[in-house]
């Protein structure tokens, strides 16, 4: 099985969220199955104080599953930090056609930069993985944009991009 890995990565408030939302829902839309890995700052949290997987957490379960016919979700806790690699956390997911990451700037996958000049104002400072830019208004980009610039308010051109240049974005460890 092929499998696709996309980067986004973008000022918080720029559109990532809703973005990769709205590409969920149009792949699925096509008959692909899609993951999600997103980056979280510290202390985020899934579940809430007195519910059962909390107590569970908070009793010193060094892992809790939550099962149910329709969800799984696997909390893993841990005395010290610990920073997975996108390829670790990949290897957590089942097969799937697309993954889809948030965040992690750092690691090498190649992303889209979600742009906003109300958000980020210029210059826009991409690295080489940044394979395009996904920006609410392409008049507001910095002179001088090396890469394609995709329209972030029709999320219907930005998967039909990357499902065009899908061979960009084949899964390391598929290749």
């Amino acid at each position: 099985m092929q499998r696709y890995l996309a980067g986004f990565s973008g000022a918080s408030g720029s559109g990532k969220t809703t973005l990769i939302e709205r590409l969920v829902v149009l792949m699925r839309g096509r008959g692909l199955r899609v993951s999600v890995i997103k980056h979280a700052h510290h202390g985020v949290d899934i579940d809430r104080e007195g519910k059962d997987s909390w107590r569970h957490r908070e009793a010193g379960a060094c892992e809790v599953l939550l099962a149910s016919p329709r969800l799984l979700a696997l909390q893993r806790a841990s005395q010290v930090d610990v920073a997975y690699s996108v390829g670790e956390l990949v290897r957590m997911l089942q097969p799937v056609d697309w993954i889809l990451v948030e965040g992690y700037r750092g690691a090498p996958v190649p992303r889209i930069e979600v742009w906003r000049s109300a958000v980020t104002p210029p210059p826009l400072d991409l690295d080489a993985r940044v394979v395009a830019v996904a920006c609410g208004d392409p008049e507001q980009l910095p002179d001088g944009c090396r890469v394609p610039c995709l329209d972030l308010n029709l999320p219907e051109t930005v998967a039909d991009w990357l499902l065009a240049h899908r061979d960009r974005f084949v899964l390391a460890d598929d290749r």
